[in-house]
């Protein structure tokens, strides 16, 4: 059984790095919409490729109530974060109690 705990703990922790990678994507991403950025670069592409789904179903439910501040990757942030906190947690929990680590 420690076999899949550690199993268990690996994909726990791949997704954690993941998760980490994605809100600093999002972060640049905020970053660089604040310069007016030329859309037909390739790094502007990738950003907004990256994280338009996921900030444009959130900007449809909030909409812009804040005047033109655009809080959708305060949203997703705070989404990952619950995510890391509650999912990843009970991975690893999961991943103990079957003897990995």
């Amino acid at each position: 059984m420690f076999i899949f705990g550690d199993i268990i703990l690996a994909v726990a922790a791949v997704l954690k790095f993941l998760l980490n990678i994605y809100v600093w994507i999002i972060i640049i991403s905020a970053l660089i919409s604040w310069v007016n950025p030329d859309p037909y670069n390739p790094i502007v592409r990738f950003l907004r490729t990256a994280t338009d789904p996921v900030l444009r179903p959130i900007r449809n439910f909030i909409g812009y109530r804040l005047g033109p501040i655009d809080v959708s990757p305060i949203v997703a942030i705070a989404a990952i974060m619950f995510i890391q906190i509650s999912l990843i947690r009970i991975l690893e929990k999961i991943g103990y109690a079957l003897g990995g680590g």
